[in-house]
């Protein structure tokens, strides 16, 4: 699968209020995990094809784009987010801005390095926090083992990244940002491809919902029989 060539620039800005669109005009992703996997450098690798290894400590960007998904242009957003993930009490201020991330997003993105184990570790709790917000198992989420190219600083195999998804419904993939362009606009892809696909079903839902359903008709021999125990009563 191919990613069609990308001309036009991609756009930074803080995330602002968390205001949906309509179904189908926009496609909302977030980018999870902790620092330095490379959530920022997957993103950018994705919308331009470029690979920039350094980035100062990310204080949570939207990148927007419109990109081509089976034929159709579609607006992408995706929320990079802060280093600091973790859900406790003594960090209200990220929890705040992470608990909106996630109200706002459709699909989700899991990031560890392959060299971190303490960033596998991070996963699950995240996962267990999405699945908090948004209970319908049909959210899509992907596990994204990076840096897969340092083979030698490796701290987490591949066996445990996947058996950790088998354990938690989730895709798995190893990718490098660095070597593989490709694997990284797949993996993107993919998500916008099941954010799209659910959007879809949602759509028809409500669709369904909003049909006044056909009274059902009327039980001619019961009519008839009604009929004639008034008449009898009359006659009596």
């Amino acid at each position: 699968m191919r990613l069609p060539s990308m001309s036009q620039p991609f756009l930074l800005a803080p995330i602002a209020e968390c205001v949906p669109g309509p179904p189908g005009a926009q496609v909302r992703l977030a980018v999870l995990g902790a620092r330095g996997v490379g959530k920022s450098a997957m993103i950018v690798r994705f919308l331009t094809k470029r690979f920039i290894g350094d980035y100062e400590p990310n204080t949570g960007n939207l990148y927007s784009r419109l990109v081509h998904l089976d034929g159709d242009r579609v607006a992408v957003q995706i929320q990079d987010t802060p280093g600091c993930i973790q859900v406790q009490e003594d960090c209200l201020q990220v929890l705040d801005s992470l608990s909106r991330c996630v109200k706002w997003a459709e699909g989700f993105l899991l990031v560890y390095s392959i060299t971190d184990y303490s960033s596998y570790q991070s996963v699950q709790p995240l996962y267990q926090y999405i699945r908090k917000v948004h209970p319908d198992a049909r959210t899509p989420i992907i596990i994204v083992g990076n840096k897969a190219d340092l083979l030698h600083a490796r701290q987490v195999q591949a066996k445990e990244g996947l058996q950790l998804a088998n354990e938690l419904g989730s895709l798995f993939l190893e990718i490098s940002t660095s070597d593989d362009s490709q694997g990284v606009c797949d993996v993107f892809q993919y998500l916008c491809k099941e954010v799209s696909k659910l959007q879809h079903a949602g759509s028809m839902d409500r669709r369904r919902s909003s049909i006044i359903p056909r009274p059902k008709s009327p039980n001619m021999q019961d009519l008839k029989r009604r009929f004639k125990q008034a008449l009898s009563s009359k006659v009596k």
